[in-house]
């Protein structure tokens, strides 16, 4: 039997990922995205969704017109979210470094429940040597598979971790 870790207090000015809904929301936010890479600017943003799901830290949607052209490139990978639909992932191409293999996500035809997603895209914040939300760092959701965003005004405990999958 699979047991959920206890919830984290809430602080003042804090979220609780338990509190989130599901099916997920697809909020549009007034935050500040900026993500760099070996001393290359990817992308700075405040045209920003986040979607947020039960046991999830939120996942930001970023526009895809918001990156120069040619940074995201289509991987093959694809998943299948019971949501939002199929997900095509991409790679991150910058200038001088290797490509990021599958460091992101979007929805081409997303669920018609979920439209603002068709023309953005989630990104890993792992890969990346700096991700920023209003200026703080983010920390990556644990595990391989989630893409969410830990700031200080989220609290888990967080899906992701070892013993969490069937939460």
């Amino acid at each position: 039997m699979l047991r959920m870790s206890r919830r984290t207090p809430i602080a003042p000015g804090q979220e609780s990922v338990w509190d989130y809904p599901r099916p997920p929301r697809v909020e549009r936010v007034s935050r500040r995205v900026v993500i760099r890479h070996a001393g290359q600017l990817v992308i700075d943003t405040d045209d920003v969704v986040r979607v947020l799901e039960t046991s999830h830290p939120p996942t930001y949607y970023l526009p895809r017109a918001g990156f120069e052209p040619d940074v995201l490139v289509p991987a093959l990978r694809r998943t299948f979210c019971e949501w939002k639909g199929a997900a095509r992932y991409v790679d991150v191409v910058l200038r001088g470094v290797a490509p990021l293999a599958e460091v992101g996500w979007w929805y081409p035809t997303p669920d018609p429940r979920y439209p603002e997603l068709g023309d953005r895209v989630a990104l890993y914040a792992g890969p990346f040597d700096e991700v920023t939300l209003d200026g703080e760092a983010v920390t990556p959701q644990p595990g391989r598979f989630y893409g969410g965003w830990i700031t200080a005004d989220i609290v888990g405990p967080f899906k992701g971790t070892p013993g969490t999958w069937g939460w």
